[in-house]
């Protein structure tokens, strides 16, 4: 629905954004050759630089799409906009830049290009702020704009007046709720007015010029539904049903459409179709060439630990990825030859007398992990997701811990977005979860790049790494 009402935002922002390019680039190309420094070899052509304006389009066009620049904001800080705008033109230029050095059909100035990006960075945080206060200026004026009824006034058909208020750029105005309690007529809740009873939905279209009727009943009075539906034969409003689903539903839920049948969806994974084979590529080439690099440290590792006891150099253990399935993982072996004899399955705890002391140094720093590259490239693991535990953790866990089973949704990770925040070994179990089910709902290849520039960054030493 916001996607349908929100387009003709999108299109302003869409037509905003392309004058803005254009002309920052034109700009660019003036003030470089004709304001700064003199250029003694002579002015390029102009027709050179309008010319690489169709790449320039393309570029932005594929930066703005996978930085969902154009998504909503969802009540979030106007400045996480502007951030993502900056992200933008920055990854964007530098492309441009990429484009241009590698093309040899004539060559652009490296001035033009950082002046171009000071512009149009500036140009589209003005000209984004302006759209957004063009279109609230309009809709306050009545122009383009819905009123919106909500039959039913309890915790759903509140959500929906509160989302719908925290997306004003669609255009839709909450008149208010229709109850099938007397005693809630005239109360107000999330700031709109009970206007009457459920049964008088004609009246209140009628009286209140209702464009968009919304039913939004608790599962309990699914039966007034019909009731509701066959009293609007004769009413031109658009309705639209909220079903209760809300909680039941967790990551990767919606709605799809399968041969014209409504199919809620209440739990998913992202990983389908495209977004597989591209996860999948990624994993392959990026933990190929790692293991390249890190074979020599692999190398001097195996052999520390060959050299302190005796014992295989690489422990497996049985872990649990994707939807539940069970896999060997592999890591450097950091403990004594049968250190769980006597403790069973146990997790590793700070100055754990099982652990040699090379064990105790390759857990510190994560190097321990390194062979879990193989998995990777075998396919078990990718290089980011949830962290996976051994079957016995995960039956109990599944038992004792909401939402845990979700996790499994995404396949296993040598690293993860709750890893990089630090929760990780002997941490709270439950905002383990909350990151990783934030990870898997909000999945894409920016997201696995910045969590393993994240890991880079901020090495892997870690005070719970134990």
């Amino acid at each position: 629905m916001l996607k349908k009402y929100g387009q003709l935002f999108i299109s302003a922002l869409f037509v905003s954004d392309t004058l803005v390019i254009s002309i920052s680039w034109v700009a660019a190309y003036y003030l470089r050759f004709n304001e700064f420094v003199p250029v003694s070899q002579g002015v390029p052509p102009f027709a050179q630089y309008i010319g690489f304006l169709v790449p320039i389009w393309i570029v932005f066009l594929f930066n703005i799409k996978a930085c969902g620049l154009y998504e909503p904001l969802s009540g979030r800080s106007y400045l996480t906009e502007y951030y993502n705008i900056v992200k933008v033109c920055s990854l964007s230029v530098l492309m441009v830049a990429a484009i241009s050095f590698f093309y040899r059909g004539a060559s652009y100035s490296r001035a033009v290009v950082i002046v171009f990006w000071a512009l149009v960075t500036v140009s589209m945080v003005v000209s984004h702020a302006l759209v957004r206060r063009g279109l609230m200026a309009l809709r306050k004026k009545g122009v383009n704009l819905s009123n919106v009824l909500i039959v039913g006034a309890g915790d759903l058909g509140q959500l929906v007046a509160e989302k719908i208020d925290l997306h004003p750029e669609i255009g839709f105005h909450v008149a208010g709720y229709l109850s099938a309690h007397p005693e809630k007529v005239g109360k107000e809740f999330k700031k709109h007015k009970v206007l009457g009873l459920v049964q008088d939905v004609s009246k209140n279209i009628r009286e209140h010029k209702i464009n968009q009727l919304i039913v939004a009943l608790p599962l309990k009075a699914q039966d007034r539904l019909e009731e509701v539906l066959k009293s609007l034969g004769e009413e031109t409003v658009d309705i639209k049903v909220v079903p209760d689903l809300l909680r039941f539903m967790n990551v990767q839920s919606g709605v799809d459409d399968f041969d014209g049948l409504p199919v809620v969806n209440l739990n998913g994974t992202p990983l389908y179709g495209w977004n597989l084979l591209i996860k999948r590529a990624t994993d392959l080439a990026v933990s190929a060439l790692a293991i390249v690099l890190t074979s020599p440290v692999m190398l001097l590792v195996a052999a520390l630990i060959k050299l302190e006891s005796r014992g295989p150099v690489i422990f497996r253990q049985e872990r649990v990825g994707m939807d539940g399935n069970a896999f060997p993982m592999i890591k450097f072996r950091s403990m004594y030859v049968d250190a769980e004899d006597k403790t069973g399955p146990v997790w590793a705890r700070k100055d754990d007398d099982r652990c040699t002391r090379v064990g105790r140094f390759i857990r510190r720093t994560s190097l321990d992990e390194l062979p879990q590259l193989f998995n990777v490239l075998k396919g078990d693991m990718s290089l980011v997701g949830p962290r996976p535990e051994r079957p016995v953790f995960v039956e109990d866990f599944k038992k004792t811990v909401p939402h845990y089973v979700l996790r499994l949704k995404m396949k296993a990770g040598l690293t993860g977005w709750a890893q990089i925040h630090g929760w990780r070994g002997n941490t709270s179990l439950q905002k383990r979860i909350e990151y990783d089910l934030y990870y898997i709902k909000n999945w894409s290849l920016l997201l696995d790049f910045k969590i393993l520039v994240m890991t880079l960054w901020k090495g892997f030493v870690n005070r719970h790494a134990y």
